[in-house]
């Protein structure tokens, strides 16, 4: 008809699924032509009516559509879609109480509660009233004990408040009435996990596994309570089941690596590992880890390797920078530790290890002008440190600047007197100095 201009005659309920049809699949367009030709012919259909009015709220066209829903409601004052899509109005608006007054008005005519009743708590939700919102999606698991959506939307309620003793008591009570719900048991298990009642929430896990075996959430989260359990290799069977029975995820590959480093299978840890990184390029703690397991073998070169690796893929991660200057210290490569520490504090990773290995970094190579600039640069976040005091007072000391030397050797002495050691070791002709001496007999 629409190819042709030719003119079809459809009855209403033809007109709403085709519209329906273009409505789901995301053509509004052609959905608001099926209207227009729907009430040219139909010019009295409150349905069709009712559907212009939603394309109208979804387009936000809000006061054509307030305007529309009003006509419908003094023609059809029972008809609940007409409260439910001022509501849908309210909530957009964000009046979320005139939003749940008119959801009030659809749940005294509806013959489909549930669906009403979810709406009323999801306004709840948005009004953080978690209390009425639990109590909603509770009475809609009273219509429809299987709606599982609203089982989810009652935990997480509880979970909002904390208040996971009473949700454990709640979903016994559901399990009590059905006992083969694997959603029940998997929830029963995760608020276990929460109060760190692990031995329960392995109980809950297995149940849920054993009435669902492809249930994927379940291992998963019996994987993550076996490792709590220091059961490592129960963990990693759990882990590997999940792993067959969906896509593989960079996750539960990272898992299985951290279990068995724990059981210093190092060789299986780093393969792992590696599929992860595999299966997300962008997962630090993935290259981390690799990187990690060959510093413990005094391995450099290959967690050199590896960082660079990483860098490559993402060189904006300052965790990638830091790891590189702590491996090119390891190997004595210090001018390349020194650009891993300057890309740190590019991306305002300023911990104070990083602006301290790079001065002593900067120091030993005999470049004490910028070692001192970078110092300055900390103090601007480290105000009383003397981690940073003391270094800056041995470089003026060695600069001949000895009015501010003494005054960050005195801070730094009032604020860790057994730190002065460090001149000694980073400094030792500063150490040796008479003024320096003298000071430091101060504060003795």
């Amino acid at each position: 008809m629409l190819k042709t201009n030719s003119v079809y005659f459809f009855d209403s309920v033809e007109f709403e699924e085709i519209i329906h049809y273009y409505l789901d699949s995301g053509k509004n367009s052609l959905a608001n032509k099926a209207i227009n030709l729907g009430l040219k012919q139909h010019p009295n259909s409150i349905i069709l009516k009712l559907l212009r009015a939603e394309l109208l709220i979804f387009n936000d066209e809000i006061d054509e559509a307030s305007k529309l829903l009003k006509e419908i409601q003094a023609i059809e004052p029972t008809n609940e879609e007409v409260y439910i899509q001022q509501a849908s109005i309210l909530s957009k608006s964000h009046n979320h109480l005139g939003a749940i007054n008119a959801l009030k008005i659809a749940l005294m005519y509806t013959d489909d509660e549930v669906d009403v009743l979810s709406m009323i708590g999801m306004e709840y939700l948005y009004l953080d009233d978690f209390d009425q919102a639990r109590l909603n999606f509770t009475k809609c698991l009273e219509v429809d004990f299987e709606d599982y959506s609203s089982l989810y939307n009652v935990i997480y309620c509880f979970d909002m408040q904390t208040k996971h003793n009473e949700a454990i008591e709640y979903i016994n009570n559901y399990i009590d009435k059905d006992p083969y719900s694997e959603v029940a048991w998997h929830q029963l298990g995760r608020q276990h996990y929460i109060l760190e009642q692990f031995e329960e929430a392995l109980r809950a896990f297995d149940y849920a596994v054993l009435i669902d075996e492809f249930f994927v959430g379940a291992y998963l989260e019996k994987a993550k309570t076996l490792e709590q359990l220091k059961l490592w290799e129960d963990a990693i069977e759990n882990y590997k089941i999940t792993v067959k029975l969906d896509d593989p995820t960079a996750f539960a590959y990272l898992r299985i690596g951290e279990c068995y480093e724990r059981l210093k299978k190092s060789t299986q840890a780093i393969e792992f590992y590696k599929k992860a990184v595999h299966e997300d390029p962008l997962l630090d703690k993935g290259w981390i880890a690799i990187t990690e397991l060959h510093l413990k073998r005094k391995n450099y070169n290959k967690a050199l390797y590896n960082i660079n690796k990483a860098i490559e893929i993402d060189d904006q991660n300052p965790l990638f920078w830091r790891k590189s200057a702590e491996i090119n210290l390891k190997l004595n490569l210090f001018e390349e530790a020194v650009e891993a520490f300057e890309n740190c504090i590019i991306l305002q990773d300023n911990d104070l290890t990083i602006w301290v290995g790079l001065s002593d970094v900067l120091c030993f190579l005999g470049e004490f002008e910028d070692a001192l600039i970078y110092l300055k640069k900390a103090k601007t976040y480290y105000r009383d440190l003397a981690e940073i005091d003391y270094r800056l007072a041995c470089l003026y000391y060695k600069f001949k600047n000895y009015k501010k030397g003494e005054l960050h050797i005195k801070k730094a002495l009032k604020v860790d007197f057994e730190y002065h050691t460090i001149i000694k070791e980073l400094f030792p002709e500063v150490y040796q100095m008479e003024i320096v001496k003298e000071v430091i007999q101060k504060f003795k």
